[in-house]
């Protein structure tokens, strides 16, 4: 009588020691080691287990695979909560085992279990083996609009950083003074219409004021958890506020990171952009894009991303008109 070996396997919650197992994956994988990233995701596991799902999957007690992934509370015009797949990655000789299946598998009985609906993710449109694998899992395309702009190192865009002539002045007159001295009409940058500083965590009642003032309603819990984010997660700060009249007018929360979906270049992602209604029209937006593209472009960062929903079009709208266009990622979902 043959006696076939069973290997024991098993999904487990991950946990701090399985860093180095997997840094190690990653490392093979991606051809270099992406360490500080996979530390700042298991902190911020450890600092909110509720807002992070991790999981790890073992063969005979040796690590073969994890899934890292996130709850989000309407982010990106969702109206309700999902789970977003960060990263996934199996151990060399364990793919096509279906360590994958195994890990997506827990995290969906997990997220059903929190009356969670839908897991997401995106990936690149060329990473033929990633969107193989997504599709026999059972995701499909998302409605989302991504969309990226390249930083270009800082360097002056007209449609970003310029201002209409009849906003530098709507008063002067049309009549050519010949003996007057010619402007530069780079001289004049939509960033020097307001104050532009560094997010602080003492900012926060501004930006539910803000948020308030936009969406309607109160989200005082959700915005302090963007803050906290944007302080505590991303590798550099990069969030903005705009003043305008001894106030604040407008906010960016925006974050620094290399690994969310499969990244491997340092991305800075928008999460959030918001001006006060009464500020609307008076290119608050472009004055904070315009100061956040100069920054990253002093950090090396080559590409700004986001994402947005299918149904604001005029956030689709002032992201194109500031040089925004379609991205080379796809985002996913997966009912449940």
């Amino acid at each position: 009588m043959d006696i076939v070996a069973v290997r024991k396997s098993a999904v487990r919650r991950l946990a701090r020691g399985d860093l180095d197992a997997v840094v190690a994956i990653d490392a093979l994988a991606e051809g270099r080691s992406r360490r500080p990233y996979f530390e700042r995701r298991l902190a911020a596991a450890l600092r909110e287990p509720a807002r992070h799902v991790q999981f790890a999957a073992t063969e005979e007690d040796a690590f073969v695979g994890y899934i890292l992934a996130r709850v989000l509370d309407g982010e990106f015009g969702h109206g309700e909560r999902s789970v977003w797949i960060e990263a996934i990655g199996a151990r060399h000789d364990a793919k096509g085992t279906g360590v994958g299946r195994r890990l997506l598998a827990a995290l969906a009985d997990d997220a059903r279990r929190q009356g969670i609906g839908q897991l997401r993710t995106q990936a690149p449109w060329n990473d033929h083996a990633m969107l193989r694998w997504l599709d026999e899992n059972g995701f499909t395309l998302a409605a989302n609009h991504i969309v990226d702009c390249a930083v270009g190192g800082g360097a002056y865009a007209s449609a970003r950083d310029g201002v209409p002539a009849a906003m530098v002045d709507e008063s002067a007159s049309r009549e050519i003074n010949y003996g007057g001295h010619s402007t530069n009409d780079f001289e004049h940058l939509a960033r020097d219409d307001a104050e532009i500083h560094a997010m602080e965590a003492t900012d926060l009642p501004d930006v539910v004021r803000i948020d308030h003032a936009i969406i309607g309603s109160e989200r005082g819990d959700y915005m302090r958890r963007k803050l906290a984010e944007a302080m505590l997660d991303s590798a550099i700060r990069v969030s903005l506020t705009a003043r305008r009249d001894d106030a604040i007018a407008g906010f960016l929360m925006a974050r620094v990171d290399l690994g969310d979906f499969g990244r491997t270049e340092p991305v800075a992602v928008l999460d959030t952009i918001g001006v006060h209604p009464d500020y609307g029209h008076r290119r608050i937006g472009h004055a904070l894009l315009s100061q956040l593209f100069v920054n990253l472009g002093a950090l090396c960062i080559e590409r700004v991303e986001t994402m947005v929903a299918p149904h604001d079009l005029a956030l689709l709208g002032f992201l194109y008109d500031a040089g925004f266009a379609p991205s080379q990622r796809v985002a996913f979902l997966r009912a449940l």
